[in-house]
This record gives structure tokens, sequence and C-alpha cells, in this order.
């Protein structure tokens, strides 16, 4: 039995699981109307391909990726575009996005699929297909996967899958595993193949014993390693995951590919299966509906649907719900504009929340310095020091505890006898570090241009004057040797005679000219004009 490494930290807050794991993944219906957004993932937005007005299949590419950080988006279903403007998506600020409108024809037809044999294929051609094909990261990050899986930036020793669904509430992973651990064991060996590590681990919490079962038999005679974890929220943070099933520490600053690990999703893993055995880009993702709903469960729904019609689909929020929150209670957020707002591969479940499930926080009141935050964070940081620092706008202060470590996990405003919103602090010192660097890049950026001016006009005078400066150095050696000979300057000889050429061949033109006029005509003696008086009358 592998041995476990425990991380710092960490809370058990209620789990609140089997409310929705209970029923099967339902699929969810054709909805009359998609709104894909074309930013779906980290870095570049997808660009538009289409127009309005265009008719698009199911799965076609309707944006293709923009950069390096960057994947395409595609069409859920087949239809005509109807729209390519700003739309409510599910984010944060509350603030819209651009978006393309399809108006589904019902017939839900494939465009062509093209399968590939990753086995035979290039790896380049792999990792292309999986670009294009629109794959991320689904376990929240969405990080462009065909990025993620190149070997050519270091080595890795470990592949860790990460199926810990450490969050309250969430139960997405858990059924997608029990359901259809063969296609996830499938995905995984693509990476394998793409990354070639030593070894590879499925890290599972001890509280999805079906998923644990259904996974250990996919796996027999791969070589891949299922490995059971403690609950301990947040055991399924890349970083904590890694310590627990490795016993390695991701250094301050750095990335777990630095030293040798990289970890994906379960979710991930499926798509990637997905995409090489069939030729489906990411069009579908499998969602948790729960909370205040009355049929709490998990349905496969397409990208694009309007969260409320995912809402109503489990039974519709009862009357006394207040808010919905986008993710899990620890590290979602409130969903600020209306349910029109559509599913995207970063939303992995929505929770109708009310005042009895979610009572509200009391009004936070001062630090007592009770160090519980520091005790349950999993980063191993002391979250009074940042808070105080925070408040102060002690920005160097926190970039040197370390603030950017932080995974806004939520462990800290969990234990927090007084109701501070730490995250909240730290979310914002670390969008003002962030606009200061930005600020500070711009002005070294802006002084290195003109820099760069000056030196460039400083060499092309210096240039200028050592080409004068030559010439004249040039005209003067000649003038003192042709003194020195007694012969007429050279240079000056040449300009009088190149003088005296020009004026012959001026003169010559000009001869000709004259020699080629006809000659006048001459009056006769009589006054008349043009009359021979020779000829006989």
């Amino acid at each position: 039995m592998r041995t476990l490494h425990k991380f710092h930290g960490g809370v058990h807050p209620p789990e609140h699981k089997t409310e929705s794991s209970r029923l099967p993944i339902a699929a969810a219906p054709l909805p009359q109307r998609l709104v894909v957004p074309l930013r779906q993932h980290i870095g570049n937005p997808a660009i538009p391909i289409v127009k309005v007005g265009d008719h698009v299949l199911k799965g076609q590419m309707i944006g293709a990726a923009d950069g390096f950080i960057s994947v395409a988006v595609h069409a859920p279903t087949s239809g005509t575009v109807s729209a390519i403007e700003l739309h409510a998506v599910p984010h944060p600020s509350g603030l819209p996005d651009l978006c393309i409108t399809i108006e589904a024809d019902g017939e839900d037809r494939w465009t062509e699929r093209q399968p590939l044999d990753y086995q035979t294929a290039d790896p380049d051609a792999v990792r292309a297909l999986l670009r294009d094909a629109g794959i991320v990261g689904l376990g929240g990050a969405v990080f462009p996967a065909y990025v993620k899986l190149n070997p050519d930036q270091q080595k890795i020793k470990t592949l860790i899958l990460n199926g810990a669904e450490c969050e309250p509430w969430i139960t997405s992973d858990d059924l997608l595993m029990r359901e259809r651990a063969t296609e996830i064991v499938s995905g995984v060996k693509i990476m394998a193949h793409l990354m070639q590590p030593e070894e590879v681990l499925i890290g599972i919490e001890d509280n999805k014993p079906e998923a644990i079962a259904a996974m250990q038999a996919a796996c027999q005679g791969t070589g891949f390693a299922v490995v059971t974890a403690p609950v301990l929220y947040p055991s399924g943070g890349e970083k904590q995951l890694i310590k627990l099933l490795t016993g390695k520490e991701v250094p301050s600053g750095q990335r777990p590919i630095n030293i040798g690990v990289l970890c994906s999703n379960t979710g991930t893993a499926y798509t990637v299966h997905r995409a090489v055995y069939h030729g489906e880009a990411v069009i579908s993702r499998i969602i948790t509906i729960t909370g205040n709903v009355t049929k709490p469960q998990n349905f496969e729904a397409l990208i694009g649907t309007p969260l409320g019609e995912l809402v109503q689909l489990a039974g519709g929020a009862r009357p006394d719900t207040s808010h919905f929150i986008l993710g899990g209670p620890m590290m979602g957020f409130d969903l600020l504009n209306h349910l029109d707002a559509p599913l995207t591969k970063a939303i992995n479940c929505v929770i109708a929340a009310s005042p009895a499930l979610f009572p509200p926080k009391p009004a936070a009141m001062p630090c007592i310095r009770c160090t519980q935050c520091a005790q349950a964070c999993p980063c191993d940081l002391q979250p009074q020091e940042l808070f105080w620092f925070s408040q102060s706008k002690n920005f160097d202060k926190a970039r040197a505890y370390n603030l950017f470590d932080c995974i806004e996990c939520g462990c800290c405003d969990y234990v927090c006898p007084s109701h501070i919103p730490l995250v909240s602090y730290f979310r914002y010192t670390k969008s003002e570090i962030a606009a200061q660097d930005r600020e500070k890049m711009a002005a070294e950026q802006a002084r290195q241009r003109f820099e760069f001016k000056q030196m460039r006009e400083e060499r092309e005078k210096a240039e200028k004057a050592a080409r004068m400066a030559e010439k004249a150095a040039t005209a003067a050696a000649a003038k003192a040797a042709a003194a020195a000979s007694g012969v007429e300057d050279p240079i000056t000889a040449a300009k009088q005679a190149a003088i005296q050429a020009a004026v012959e061949r001026a003169k010559a033109k000009k001869a000709e000219a004259a020699a080629a006029l006809p000659p006048s005509p001459q009056p006769s003696p009589a006054g008349g004009e043009g009359v021979n008086n020779t000829e006989p009358s």
C-alpha cells in the first residue's frame, strides 16, 4: 500500500455529497438556443470564424485558437448563428463577454468526425488535435491541455489524475468515475503516451467507494495506481494532492512541472479520450445541480445551455432560494447576473442557496490574533499577517510573505472566529499588486523604447559624422597628392570634364533637332503664296 504524506492544515466542512449522488447522470435535453462564450479558458479568447446567418453543424469549430495559450470553441448542436455579441456569462465580475448565439434546428447533426491513432501519429499532431478540439482542464483552471501535455518543457516523472473532488456539494467527477471509468483510463493512457512518465497515480478521496472500485477495475493491467486518500479539504488542490501522494512540495513561486509532476483532472482525461477515439470536440460537460432544489442531480449538458434551464431540470429552486453559487461554497462565487448565463467548460456545479443552507455570515469583528487561520492554511502561510498587510496596503510585505502562494481555498475564512472575509482581502491585494506590476512593466518598456531611440539617433549621428569626415579626408588627400605632383586636382578635372561633356551633348541634340525641321516656304516675286510662276500657263 502506498504511503501517504499529510499536507499542512486543511478543514473538514460538511460534505453534502449524497444529495446529488443518489441518481445517475441524466442527459439534459437540447435547448432551443445556445450561447457559446469565446472565452472559456485561460489565455486569449477564441476568434470567431463564423458570421451571423451561417448554418453550423454539431461539433463544428466556430472560434479558432488565438495564440499559444488558447483553444478552439465549437457549436454544441446544429443550427443557425443568430448573433455574435456581448452576453451575460458566469463570472465573478458579472460583466458580459463576447458570445456566439446559435438557434438550434432540432436535427442535432454532427460535422464530420475524424478519430486519430495516437500510437502511430506524431505527438505534435495529437497535441494539435487537443487544441483544435478545445480540450482544457475541467477541474476549474481551464488551462489548455495541449500546452500542459508538452514533454519538451521538462521530464515528467509522475502523472497524477485528480479525482479527489474535495469541495462540498459537488459530485460531477464522482459520477463520471462511477459511470465512465473505462473512458477516463483510456484518456490517461493517451496522456501517458505523450508525457512518458515513470508512474501514473490516480488520487480519490475515500468518501467515493463506488468511484474507487470502478477506477480500480478499469486500471487492471495498466500499471496505473489508484490511491485512496482520507477526506480533508482541500486535498484536491494541485499542490496539496502532490504532497499527499508523493511527499514532494512545489517550491514557492514554481509549478509542479518544475519538480517533475503533472496533474490533470478526470473530466479532462475523459474529453481527451472522446477527442482522440471519436473525433469529438468539447461541446458538453457533467454539471451538478444541487442545494435548495427539488431533485438534486448530475446532468450532461451542452456548453451554452442557460443555467436556468438546468436548475429547472433539477425540479427548480424552492421559493426561499436567496441566490445561486457557481462551483462549491468554499471556492465558488455568487452568480451576480440572471440565470440566462450559459454553461461553460469551467462550471461544474450550481448550488441553489437559502438562508437555512447558507446562513448569512455575522458582521466581521477585529482580528483577535488567535492564529487559527495559520493552523488551517494548506499552503503554510500566515493569513493574519497577510490580512494586516492588505488592510494597510503594504503590498511589498504581502508579496514578501508569499501572498501569491495562496490558492484562495477559503480555509482561513471557514475557521476565523471573527468572521473576517480574509480571501476577499487577499484577492483585492493580488489584483492591486498585479496592476502595479503591469504599470511598472509598461513604464519599463517605455523607458527601454526611449533609451533605444536615443541610442539609435546618437548612432546615426555618429555614423553620419564619420562618413562626412571620411569624405573630407579623402578629398584633402587627393588635393595634396595633386599639388605634390603638379597635376590638376583630379576631382575638379573630372567635374569639369563631366560639365563639358554635358554641354557638348546638349549642342549635338540641338543641331539634330534643327536639321530634322522641314524648310520654310519661299514667297513669290508677285507676293503670292505657294504659286510656282515658272510653270507654263
